[in-house]
């Protein structure tokens, strides 16, 4: 496992294609393996990607079930159809870290930026209403093409959350 130091970055609005699921962590699988049906529907539409794959957790109840978009930004917005959605990740300020190794471990990778950003005094673009969290935008960018390496151990991985203004 390996993991950058967090920085804070800005970021401008950026389009992006989604399906949104309400899953369980252990159950999270029936989301990802989505995604590739996403970009194979924006191939077919003729919608050119504007970067890497990503997982945008709008409420996350480790007890429950999660509101997660499996998503890919976009250079132009299609037009909705069947599950596709589209959105508009945020501008803003985030707290970010990049962790090369297997996506199990981005758990803890999580609670190292939050433990971070809490010891920098950032405050997030978060609420919390029993035991589940809100977030402003709080994504999981896949930087590896698992079609170049398909080893989970050697991907790179971004966390980007957004914080408050």
């Amino acid at each position: 496992m390996n993991e950058n130091e967090p920085v804070v970055v800005v970021r401008a609005e950026q389009p992006y294609a989604y399906i949104r699921g309400n899953v369980r962590m252990d159950s999270f699988h029936l989301l990802a393996d989505r995604l590739g049906e996403l970009i194979g529907w924006l191939a077919g539409h003729g919608v050119e990607l504007a970067g890497a794959p990503f997982f945008r957790f709008n409420t996350i109840d480790m007890e429950g079930e999660s509101e997660v978009e499996a998503g890919v930004p976009v250079t132009s917005v299609p037009e909705p159809e069947g599950d596709v959605r589209v959105g508009n990740l945020p501008a803003g300020r985030y707290a970010a870290v990049t962790h090369t190794g297997h996506p199990d471990q981005l758990f803890g990778v999580a609670a190292r930026l939050r433990a971070w950003a809490d010891g920098q005094g950032l405050e997030w673009d978060l609420s919390e209403d029993g035991g589940v969290e809100r977030w402003g935008c709080r994504t999981e960018s896949y930087l590896t093409d698992p079609r170049v390496e398909p080893d989970p151990d050697k991907w790179e991985i971004e966390l980007a959350f957004r914080l408050a203004d």
